[in-house]
């Protein structure tokens, strides 16, 4: 769907996250790290791809700047996604990236629960976002480049539906290791 650039641009933001990685350790502070994973999405990515996660993390920074609580990690992901909205255009439905982001943000409003428990509430969310990509499936293209595209056409979930699911589904497994 799209330009068919999403795998493309998805590994390069892999390698160039790896690499930074190996070169030296992560901040520590929540938004400096959103903040520089930013940044380094919208050198080294490409695409719109790139261009929206950056926008989403460098939202997501601010909610953490006075530290990164279970509520203020949840606020954060509310930012991202309303930076994404607002710059991107598109919203839950019109198959894009936002669909699963959409339902993983909605399942972690839990973690502003007096009891909450990150990893449970991390669990339903990426189970929340893959149901929402594969739901793509079914859904015509409202934005984005996939819109492009005659609706008989597009048989596989979005790809960079699928794609988040994705990355939320690695955050959790890096989380529980």
């Amino acid at each position: 769907a799209g330009d068919g650039d999403c795998g493309h641009t998805h590994a390069r933001a892999a390698q160039a996250i790896q690499e930074w990685v190996r070169a030296r350790p992560p901040p520590a502070a929540p938004a400096q790290l959103l903040s520089t994973l930013a940044d380094l999405l919208l050198e080294k990515m490409g695409g719109s791809s790139g261009v929206l996660y950056g926008l989403f993390l460098t939202a997501a920074a601010g909610p953490l700047r006075n530290g990164g609580d279970l509520a203020a990690w949840a606020d954060a992901m509310d930012a991202g996604v309303e930076a994404m909205q607002r710059y991107g255009g598109a919203a839950p439905g019109d198959r894009t990236m936002l669909d699963p982001l959409c339902a993983a943000v909605q399942a972690l409003h839990a973690l502003r629960g007096p009891n909450a428990q990150l990893l449970p509430v991390l669990a339903a969310a990426v189970q929340s976002a893959e149901a929402a990509a594969e739901a793509t499936r079914h859904m015509e293209a409202g934005a984005g480049r996939a819109s492009y595209i005659s609706s008989a056409r597009l048989l596989q979930p979005d790809p960079g539906a699928a794609a988040v699911a994705a990355v939320l589904r690695a955050v959790l497994e890096a989380l529980q290791s």
